[in-house]
């Protein structure tokens, strides 16, 4: 497929989200327009946009990469996503009526009431770590690509192409906000649905199989295995592992983070918002399966085509984040190349906006105050929210960078090995605040024991084969995580007769 096809196709993509970002902020783009959208979200909306937001361009690409990858994955990703949605039911059941009850519009202030100002604000710079290293994450995948297949045609380099696409993200959302991300991630999550049951047909078809014989190929492929239940100790693929994993880095990565949450907060009532992460959720597995189908079709496509796993520029090794679009651009037709490159653009485009707009809130909110105070809305604070989210921006610019610079891994497992260590603690700060009664915190001590925490499970998990009988962690890493700070805020407390409100 021509680069200046591709180019033409992603310029009129980001003029349609423009437009749309003028229609929705022209009327009103004050704070709470951009935190909230005023409280005045459809559920459904919300419900479906959230799918393009929590997908990403990661599950895009790198899942159906990792289902043939050489270390054997094959569908085990399935059991990740299985926890997944017990971590959705706990988050609609436990932190949504929480957060409605406290009527907050950052999830990090009901710290601030239940733990202290020191907790606060290590909870909420947490979140802002997090979140800027996993958004860059996200949105590096989506830039090596392009650079890949479209700019390295022209000439231009790789820091020049993240750049104009943080200011094309930036354009669209620098005014509306959460309003704005609602209608285009509405949107987006659109063409990334349609992308991928149109990448399937046109698999299918390349292969010629109707559906029942597409099941029966995928069954028999050798890609199929969900379950994996052997050597508990070392491998990183058992069950126990990835849906422990998958329950609590959905709760930590979603329930406790300003960015999928501030989705649910903009809606009117605790109802809508339940029934929101519900819907979701179901969508949300379903869709899955389709990935890791669109994984299996892809390595059996490439087998008959004598396909090779493209190799990585940088280090030479073969990448499996590339056989997607390799595929896609060069072994199939004018079509489904542009098919591809709607659902990726639409995946990763849709977290990155969203990931702004929730960074800037939080940053606003939690360190600017911004929403306290009768100039909450003046132009003086307005002006102030914008420096904040172009900053944001140019932070996230210098961490892909960087990334690029080190990163040698798929990008699908260094996000939750990062998300591991970053959001481990805020599992540990929240679950001492709901289910640790009458007991006082010594509060500026709480930073030392989020960063202690960390520290101890990277040796922990550096070390587990000698100190544990072998045992080797996987995504469930998280879980220990949140327990040691969990018990370091044990340490740190003493027993008092007040009562807590929450």
């Amino acid at each position: 497929m021509s680069p200046a096809i591709l180019l033409s196709f992603l310029i009129g993509y980001f003029l349609l989200l423009i437009v749309i970002a003028f229609a929705t902020s022209k009327k009103s783009s004050d704070n709470s327009t951009f935190f909230i959208a005023n409280r005045n979200s459809k559920w459904y909306l919300v419900a479906f946009g959230m799918i393009g937001t929590a997908l990403s361009g990661v599950t895009f690409i790198s899942v159906p990469g990792e289902v043939g990858s050489p270390a054997g994955n094959q569908f085990q990703y399935f059991q990740f996503i299985i926890g997944n949605a017990i971590g959705f039911i706990i988050i609609a059941t436990v932190l949504l009526p929480l957060y409605y009850r406290m009527k907050l519009t950052s999830i990090y202030s009901y710290i601030e009431q239940r733990l202290g100002f020191y907790s606060y604000k290590t909870a909420a710079s947490i979140f802002l770590i997090s979140r800027t290293i996993g958004s860059a994450f996200r949105l590096y995948l989506v830039v090596i690509v392009l650079q890949r297949f479209i700019f390295d045609s022209y000439g231009i380099p790789f820091w020049a192409t993240v750049l104009i696409s943080l200011i094309l993200i930036w354009s669209y959302t620098f005014k509306g906000g959460l309003k704005t991300i609602i209608i285009t991630d509405t949107l987006q999550t659109f063409f990334l649905v349609l992308s991928v049951f149109l990448t399937l047909y046109f698999i299918c078809s390349s292969l010629d199989l109707d559906i029942p014989k597409t099941f029966e190929t995928i069954k028999n492929s050798g890609y199929s295995k969900i379950f994996f239940y052997e050597d508990f100790l070392t491998s990183n693929f058992h069950f126990s592992k990835q849906l422990l994993g998958g329950i609590f880095v959905t709760i930590a990565m979603t329930g406790l983070d300003q960015d999928l949450m501030q989705k649910n907060l903009s809606m009117k009532t605790i109802g809508e918002a339940q029934k929101n992460m519900f819907t979701f959720t179901g969508v949300f597995v379903v869709l899955n399966i389709f990935f890791l189908s669109v994984g299996a079709l892809l390595y059996i496509y490439a087998t008959k085509n004598g396909i090779e796993i493209p190799l990585d520029h940088v280090t030479g090794k073969p990448r499996t984040d590339f056989l997607f679009p390799e595929i896609a651009f060069n072994h199939l037709s004018l079509i489904p190349g542009i098919v591809f490159m709607l659902g990726l653009t639409a995946a990763t485009f849709a977290t990155t906006d969203s990931a702004l707009t929730a960074l800037t809130t939080s940053f606003c909110v939690d360190f600017l105050q911004m929403d306290k105070g009768e100039n909450s809305n003046s132009k003086a604070s307005v002006n102030k929210r914008h420096l904040v989210h172009v900053a944001f921006s140019l932070l996230m610019f210098v961490v892909i960078i960087v990334f690029n610079a080190l990163n040698d891994e798929s990008v699908v497992k260094g996000i939750f090995k990062v998300a591991s260590y970053t959001y481990g603690p805020l599992l540990g700060l929240y679950s001492f605040g709901l289910f640790v009664k009458n007991r006082g915190l010594h509060d500026k001590l709480v930073p030392f024991v989020c960063v202690i925490s960390p520290a101890l499970c990277y040796l922990l998990n550096e070390n587990s084969v000698q100190l544990l009988g072998g045992y080797k962690f996987s995504v469930e890493l998280i879980l220990v995580n949140g327990l040691i700070t969990f018990i370091g805020l044990l340490l740190i407390s003493k027993k008092t007769d007040q009562q807590t409100k929450f």
